[in-house]
Order: structure tokens, then sequence, then C-alpha cells
């Protein structure tokens, strides 16, 4: 799928780089699980992680940053680099699907299109918090919806690997950076937080030893506020510090939960 809606000029290796695409796994976190994003092309009965070919126009970072607000509406989001998948079956094993995609869309790649041969794959994930999303359908979509990470559907080409990779970046990532800034709200309480790590590495973390590591990084502030969950329950309120974590994201933290 390209960076933009499908046309004709889709098959012009004049304005795509030829063969390579960028695949982006869009993490989100909702009633304590961790999701992603998926589209659904038309007529088929699989789904995808969102994607598309590289504009010549544009750098791979730009092109996966595109992606991304196609399908959120939102900019900026943060995003990292993790794996190139590549393999001479990745496309050609379920091109019949594709040539659905295309025959519902109105188009016929010529038999020579590079778009049939060998694609290499620049894969990316995304975070973002899930209640900002405002999810867009692109015009070969007949759905984009958000998926548990743990219950996947069929998945086209690739896709499912790519997505368990991504995962287990993910999983690395979180021990050095603080990323679940990108995917709570503003302001959380620290039994939020705690569930939202112990969500993405898919482990129980000690509550005690948790708590005092993140607060020993200074990049969580506690506030004068409390939420109310229930008789006699209010706990308080934290939000990330926004200067710490920008630097902990440039020079790196440990968590060693």
């Amino acid at each position: 799928m390209g960076t933009n809606d499908l046309d004709t000029a889709y098959f012009d290796e004049q304005l795509y780089v030829r063969n390579v695409a960028v695949d982006n796994v869009i993490f989100g976190y909702h009633d304590r699980e961790l999701k992603v994003l998926l589209q659904k092309p038309k007529l088929l009965d699989k789904w995808t992680v969102a994607g598309g070919y590289i504009l010549k126009t544009e750098s791979v970072e730009e092109a996966a940053h595109n992606i991304a607000f196609m399908r959120t509406g939102l900019k900026d989001l943060f995003l990292e680099q993790f794996k190139t998948f590549g393999s001479p079956t990745r496309i050609k094993d379920e091109w019949l699907d594709i040539e659905k995609v295309f025959e519902n869309a109105g188009l016929n790649p010529p038999t020579e299109a590079w778009i049939r041969d060998y694609s290499v794959s620049i894969a990316f994930y995304t975070l973002t918090e899930f209640s900002l999303v405002t999810v867009q359908k692109a015009s070969f979509d007949e759905a984009i919806e958000w998926w548990p990470v743990a219950q996947l559907p069929r998945m086209m080409f690739d896709h499912a690997l790519i997505i368990e990779e991504a995962l287990k970046a993910l999983q690395r990532d979180i021990y050095h950076y603080p990323i679940g800034y990108e995917l709570l709200p503003r302001k959380f309480t620290l039994p939020e937080i705690h569930s939202l790590y112990e969500t993405i590495l898919g482990k129980t973390l000690d509550n005690r030893n948790f708590t005092r590591k993140l607060l020993s990084t200074g990049i969580i502030k506690k506030l004068d506020e409390t939420r109310n969950i229930g008789a006699h329950r209010s706990p308080f309120l934290y939000k990330f510090e926004k200067k710490q974590y920008d630097a902990a994201l440039k020079n790196g933290i440990f968590l060693g939960f």
C-alpha cells in the first residue's frame, strides 16, 4: 500500500523507490491490552500492518511518519526502525491476493511492473496514545481496526512475523527508553504505568521494586492530584517530566526491573 492513496501513478518507478517498502507496526495501549492497528484490503479475508512504498522525494523515516499519519490522523509520533525483511517468496506466495486488491481498485499493473518483483521491507514500530487516534481508512481498505497483539487475525505475507519482531524490539527498548510516555494519557496512576510495563513485557513485575526504579530515574513526577476510583480509593496522579524524558530518550536509561 502506498504512502499516497492508490492510483495509476503507484506503478511509476520514476516516482517510487523500486522494490523497497516501509511497514509500520502501530501500537496502542487500551484496557490493559497492547494493540496493533491493522488494515483489511477489500475482498480479502486477511489483514496487514500499515505500509507503503517510498516516494523518491521523501526519506525512509518520512515515509514511515506519513504512513502513521494517514492511519491515525496524528503527526510526529514516536517511531523506531527495528529490522529489514526480504525473501523472494514474501510477495509471490500471495500475488493472487494482491491482484484482487488491484482489481477492486480498478487497476491492472503491467505484467512487467516492478511491483510484482522481489520486495524488501524496512520495518518500524510506532507508539501512540490510543484515545487520541482517529482511524483513517484508505480507498482500498474494507476495514481498519485495533487488534490485541495476543489475538491477531489471519495476516498476509510475513506480517505476523513483522509484528512478532516489532514486539520483541519494543520489549528490549522499554528497558532503555521511557517510552511509556508515548502510550499513556498525560496523567496516570502508578498502578496504570505498572500495568503497562507488565503488559508489554508479558511478565509480573514486583510493585515496590518497579516503583522505586521508575521514581529514581526522575522521569515521572507526582502531582498534587488524585483520581477517585472507588470507595476510599484515590491514588495520586503522576506525569512524565518532559525535560528528563527527552534526555533519557537521547542518552538512554536502564530500568532493571
